[in-house]
């Protein structure tokens, strides 16, 4: 059997059931997208995270969106202005789009869809600002802020600004329960035909989007492949035509052996994937800054780097990401010091006893990482032990296990990350305001970190607009934090590599992949 029929006879199961053919205009007018998480519904106006970030920046279409120098482009706003000294966002939107039911979009659906997001999505900070949006013509938007927002045009992009139908989701229904979620109107280049959990949403090309000549393909297929070796053989054998996440060591090792498939690694990023060891300062000894310092000189980072991770990535040295716009290498790297750990473990109090032994500690990691997070901890037992602290690496079975386990403060130290997302009062700020210390919500401040001058470095960077002094005090930030060591900071996760079969054109060059429309991208033979 050729791979040509393997192709078409999955794809065939796939559109199974949708009532349409997808061979009715060539096998080559589908691109099929691989990608490991599964989302739980299609509508990021209410959820974060690449899971339903890639499928529903095909689905909606946002303001703006963003090209790989960091500039923001038009797209379902033609222009956009500051007015009332950075108070007042005037965004135009272009005439003649629709929805995927033929209805237009207007700037009651901006209004609708920004202030929904507003109160639903996890990343409050993004449209905090925003007390009301205006609508003085149907192509009009006028955002309102109670002081100026940087990072407000950030937060118009695809990842968390979809423009959503008034008319579709405003039915009385809590948005957050809504069925119309699975399978949502939109108003982006593709329309939903299906939607299979943990198995694949099937879209179709909407023939009115308003960007002539796209998207390029006539549908698209986005599989869900939730373990590595399957996604990189699937891409191998030509069920599937991209990868837009394919940095798991084991894909990419297996990627390599086909001489069918490029792998990529470029742009995305805004995203700016950071690995850390992150403590629970609520728990002794973690709540002495000595003993956090102490571990952080016990690990030899640039072992990780080079062997655990292959040499694929680089060095983190802080909470904001290297590549992005705010980041700052003035910071203590702790560099390998066995001798230094020791002495801060001293001086903590923590003596060795008679067998060697300071302490012990157990070790979670976030499972099903791209990073090898359980690798890295398992690396830990035998590196931490050289200066007396015997380590336990404790799995959990599932991510809902592990989300539980460290938002409720029921660990010692954890190996995960988070993303940046752009501007760092999108991403960065949720990690580090004491505000934010919020029992049982992932991804806060669950490490219930406090210092007074970074909340107020905080509060003061997310309105000032002049970049030079917001860079001097987000590099006091990193400063302060990187010396408090709340986390370990070890390396940025390789996710942001990318492949794809030789004959897959148009791929995106942006910021935000893989969190990007894919309406430039095609199949060719």
């Amino acid at each position: 059997m050729t791979i040509q029929i393997q192709r078409r006879e999955l794809l065939a199961l796939m559109m199974a059931g949708t009532g349409f053919d997808v061979f009715a205009a060539g096998a080559n007018d589908t691109v099929v997208v691989g990608m490991g998480p599964t989302p739980s519904h299609l509508n990021s106006a209410i959820q974060s995270g690449i899971a339903t970030g890639i499928p529903a920046s095909q689905i909606f279409a946002s303001p703006v969106r963003y090209d790989k120098g960091w500039e923001p482009q038009p797209y379902l706003a033609e222009s956009w202005s500051f007015q009332d000294d950075g108070k007042s966002l005037l965004l135009k939107l272009v005439a003649g789009a629709t929805f995927h039911d033929g209805k237009p979009i207007t700037s009651e659906d901006v209004a609708f869809s920004i202030m929904t997001i507003k109160a639903n999505h996890p990343f409050q900070s993004m449209f905090g600002a925003v007390e009301k949006v205006d609508t003085p013509t149907p192509q009009i938007a006028i955002l309102r802020l109670k002081e100026p927002q940087p990072a407000i045009m950030m937060a118009l992009s695809p990842a968390f600004c979809p423009i959503l139908p008034k008319h579709f989701f405003d039915d009385g229904q809590p948005i957050r329960t809504n069925p119309k979620n699975m399978l949502p109107l939109g108003s982006g280049p593709y329309k939903v035909l299906e939607f299979k959990p943990r198995e694949a949403i099937v879209l179709e090309r909407y023939p009115g989007f308003f960007l002539k000549g796209r998207p390029k393909a006539q549908r698209m297929v986005i599989r869900m492949l939730a373990d590595p070796s399957t996604a990189a053989l699937a891409l191998g054998r030509g069920e599937v035509d991209y990868l837009p996440m394919a940095g798991q060591l084991s894909m990419l090792s297996e990627l390599r052996k086909s001489p069918d498939v490029v792998i990529t690694h470029k742009d995305g990023d805004a995203i700016g994937p950071l690995g850390w060891l992150a403590f629970n300062l609520k728990k002794k000894p973690f709540d002495d800054v000595r003993v956090r310092q102490a571990i952080a000189y016990a690990i030899d980072k640039r072992f990780i780097l080079d062997k655990l991770l292959q040499g694929l990535t680089e060095r983190a040295t802080g909470p904001i990401a290297p590549g992005t716009p705010f980041y700052s290498d003035k910071v203590e790297h702790y560099d390998f010091d066995l001798k230094k750990a020791a002495a801060l473990l001293d001086a903590a109090g923590l003596k060795a006893d008679a067998m060697g032994k300071r302490f012990a500690m157990t070790i979670d990691f976030l499972p099903n990482t791209p990073d090898n997070s359980q690798t890295i901890a398992e690396y830990l037992k035998p590196a931490l032990k050289k200066v007396g602290i015997e380590v336990m690496v404790r799995a959990s079975p599932d991510f809902p296990t592990w989300a539980r386990r460290v938002s409720t403060y029921d660990f010692d130290a954890t190996m995960d990350g988070a993303y940046n997302y752009g501007d760092p009062v999108i991403g960065v700020h949720r990690t580090y305001l004491s505000s934010n210390i919020k029992p049982g919500v992932i991804w806060s401040n669950t490490q219930s970190y406090s210092n007074p001058r970074v909340d107020e470095l905080l509060e003061q960077a997310s309105v000032e607009r002049d970049v030079a002094k917001r860079k001097k005090l987000y590099a006091e930030f990193q400063r302060l934090v990187v010396a408090d060591a709340p986390q370990v900071f070890i390396h940025v996760w390789a996710q942001n590599f990318g492949a794809h079969r030789k004959n897959v054109t148009g791929l995106p060059e942006s910021i935000w992949n893989p969190i990007v429309p894919l309406d430039s991208i095609a199949r060719q033979g």
